[in-house]
C-alpha cells in the first residue's frame, strides 16, 4: 500500500512539475498590471489600450498592435470580462503571449504570460520531499455555518479579503492542530499555511488541498502533496499569506518545499 501511495506521489509530482513549466504555466508569467494604476490606459510591454467600464474592461486595439481575439486578428473595441479559465484560454492573445483579464475585488488588471519568459528558461525543479506516510494524516472538518471573510495580506503588499468555510482539524506527532481553510466549488479545501520550516528549509508559506470531506466530515491532510504557492514561480501573483492561527508550530518537512 506503501508503494502505491509512493508510486501515485511520483506521478503527482511529474506531472506538477510539467504544469508549472508548461508554456502558460505559472512561470511564464512576467507582469500584473492593475488598471487603477495606469489611467491612460496604456500598459507598459502590453500592446493596446486597457480601459475599465463598469463591470468589464474594454481593450481598443490598431492593427499594429497584433492583438488577437478568440484566436482572430483584432482591430477596434471589445468589452472583455474577467477570463475564469486557465491561461491558454484567454481570449486576448499578442503572438505567443496571452493576455489575461481578472479583477480582485473590484479592482481590474491584465496579466501577461510569455513562453519564453526568463523564469521559465531558468526553472531546474521543484525541491520536494519524497512520499513519506507519516505525513499523510486523518482529518476533520467542521464547518463554520457561515461564510467567513478575513483580511490577510497578499504577496504584492495589499490587503485582500479570504474566505474561510469552517476548521480542518488532525493530529500530527501527538500534537492537535487545526487550519482555517477555504472550501472550493467541488467541495475541496484549501489551506494557506505556514510552520516552523517557512523561510528555514521550505517556502514561507505554503498551500495545501485536501479532498472534499464525507459525510461525517473526514477528509485526508496529506503533507506530501504540500504545494508551493504561484508566487514562488513568478514576484507577480497576489498569492494570500496565512490567515490567522495557520502558522503551525510543528516542523512540515513534506511536500514541495522550494525551488531548486
Amino acid at each position: 500500500m506503501t508503494t502505491d501511495a509512493s508510486d501515485e506521489w511520483k506521478q503527482w509530482h511529474e506531472h506538477r512539475t510539467a504544469r508549472v513549466s508548461g508554456p502558460y504555466g505559472p512561470l511564464a508569467l512576467t507582469g500584473t498590471y492593475w488598471l487603477e494604476d495606469h489611467p491612460e490606459g496604456r500598459i507598459p510591454e502590453v500592446p493596446g489600450q486597457w480601459t475599465q467600464d463598469g463591470e468589464a474592461v474594454v481593450l481598443t486595439a490598431a492593427e499594429e498592435d497584433g492583438l488577437s481575439v478568440d484566436g482572430v486578428p483584432f482591430t477596434g473595441k471589445v468589452r472583455l470580462e474577467a477570463d475564469r479559465g486557465p491561461s491558454t484560454a484567454a481570449r486576448v492573445g499578442a503572438g505567443e503571449r496571452r493576455l489575461v483579464v481578472l479583477v480582485r475585488e473590484g479592482v481590474w488588471g491584465v496579466r501577461d504570460y510569455d513562453p519564453g519568459s526568463p523564469g521559465r528558461r531558468a526553472f531546474k525543479g521543484i525541491d520536494a520531499t519524497p512520499y513519506d506516510p507519516r505525513w499523510s494524516l486523518e482529518g476533520h472538518f467542521t464547518p463554520y455555518g457561515e461564510h467567513r471573510t478575513v483580511r490577510v495580506e497578499n504577496a504584492d503588499g495589499r490587503h485582500r479579503g479570504l474566505g474561510l468555510g469552517g476548521v480542518l482539524a488532525f493530529t500530527l506527532d501527538g500534537q492537535d492542530l487545526t487550519l482555517q481553510v477555504s472550501v472550493e466549488d467541488d467541495g475541496s479545501l484549501w489551506a494557506v499555511f505556514a510552520d516552523s520550516t517557512s523561510g528555514d528549509g521550505s517556502y514561507p508559506f505554503r498551500f495545501l488541498r485536501p479532498p472534499a470531506p464525507d459525510a461525517e466530515g473526514r477528509t485526508t491532510v496529506d503533507f506530501n502533496r504540500a504545494l508551493l504557492p504561484p508566487c514562488a514561480f513568478a514576484d507577480h501573483f497576489v498569492c494570500p499569506f496565512p490567515p490567522p492561527g495557520n502558522t503551525l508550530a510543528a516542523a512540515v518537512e513534506a511536500g514541495e518545499r522550494t525551488l531548486l
